[in-house]
């Protein structure tokens, strides 16, 4: 039997043969073996060099068949979209079951395709293209009423859907299909060792880290807006916040804000980290910032949390349902005076209230448990295809 999985990923690879992901990895493709003997995954892929392969993780899972797509996000990308199609059909009636991850262009046609041709269907909700799109560019504008329907469209139409928000993607993208919360994170099982570790810190602390782990070349996921503020906490005399990026891509729009507010000595770029190595980078952080302006729920979020991160977050997406409301900040111009009035709040009787709440509310997402919620609706959905094609 073969799971198909369909996003616009993309997926890293050396030579075509030798696969590497962040959010895609093992431990996600790996859910997929309780529908499926075999994974196949029509995805994007991108060429790197061996020196860059430390910054991923490699994909070992086997059978693990890739099926490469063309980019047709851009604007020369429109004439490709034939070529997607085709290829997709292809994969779609070889496959037994199919996954669709959106809000995604190849997700999007995937379940266009298995519809139509009848293929057990299962569509995963990420996130919510409107607030991406919207948030992205002037361009971003204009698609993104476009997406937004799509959506729509798409989950109205899922015959099963997994949505990793609790209310925010399920009142915007309603499905009259069955559907379950069950969100992307698959926490490890809990030490206590760590809250103790993450209180004695907080004692000892003199200046705050703050860390967001995300692509730096994408403006909505909001790190200038932490920058800004810690610009303008330099103007008051305030210089014991450090900011630490964690993420790929372009650093120069980020770098040029952190120019332009005098903190370029406080804004430190990491780069890409392998998602093994994310845990101990979180511990070595004081403050988790969540500031983007299009989220589905966060995985790196509730991640922060579980190693009992005080943590920070704009009204976007999710975000509201893990975090409590006084340390929420708005998208709107009061956000920049906002975040800094929740740093400021920051004392060590607050942090470690936080660490000690936010590390008992990510226990809710440890992997036994989500695990078990997600493969009995896998269960159901495998159930349902075999029965409907007898």
């Amino acid at each position: 039997m073969i799971v198909l999985f369909c996003h616009n990923g993309p997926l890293r690879t050396i030579g075509g043969s030798i696969f590497f992901g962040v959010a895609h990895n093992n431990e996600m493709f790996s859910r997929y073996y309780a529908i499926a003997d075999e994974i196949h995954v029509a995805i994007r892929t991108k060429k790197i060099d061996k020196k860059d392969a430390a910054k991923y993780s490699e994909i070992t899972l086997k059978p693990f068949v890739v099926i490469p797509c063309p980019n047709t996000e851009s604007l020369l990308g429109i004439f490709q979209r034939p070529k997607l199609k085709k290829i997709l059909k292809k994969a779609i009636m070889e496959s037994d079951y199919v996954v669709a991850r959106v809000p995604s262009t190849i997700g999007f046609y995937a379940a266009k395709i298995a519809l139509k041709i009848k293929k057990p269907l299962l569509v995963e909700a990420v996130a919510c293209p409107w607030d991406g799109y919207w948030n992205h560019s002037f361009k971003g504008k204009i698609i993104a009423p476009l997406y937004f329907f799509k959506m729509k469209k798409v989950l109205k139409k899922a015959p099963y859907a997994i949505y990793v928000t609790n209310e925010f993607l399920q009142r915007r993208y309603p499905t009259k299909g069955k559907a379950i919360s069950c969100s992307n994170v698959a926490l490890p099982s809990f030490d206590e060792n760590i809250i103790i570790k993450r209180i004695l810190k907080i004692k000892q602390q003199n200046k705050i880290i703050i860390g967001t782990l995300a692509a730096v070349n994408v403006r909505y996921k909001g790190q200038q807006y932490i920058i800004r503020a810690l610009g303008k906490l330099k103007k008051q005399g305030i210089t014991n916040f450090e900011y630490h990026l964690v993420g790929g891509g372009d650093q120069s729009y980020l770098r040029s804000q952190a120019k332009k507010y005098n903190v370029e000595h406080q804004v430190k770029f990491i780069g890409p980290l392998p998602h093994e190595k994310v845990f101990a980078w979180l511990d070595t952080i004081d403050i988790y910032a969540q500031p983007s302006r299009q989220e589905g729920l966060p995985r790196a979020l509730i991640e922060a949390m579980s190693r009992g991160l005080p943590c920070i977050g704009a009204r976007t997406g999710g975000i509201p349902e893990l975090i409590e409301p006084a340390y929420i900040f708005n998208n709107s111009r009061k956000e920049i005076d906002e975040i800094i009035n929740i740093l400021l709040s920051m004392t060590p009787d607050v942090m470690e209230k936080q660490a000690r709440r936010n590390f008992e509310f990510a226990k809710s997402y440890e992997r036994s448990i989500l695990e078990k919620r997600r493969r009995e609706f896998f269960e159901e959905f495998k159930n349902s295809a075999i029965a409907s094609n007898n």
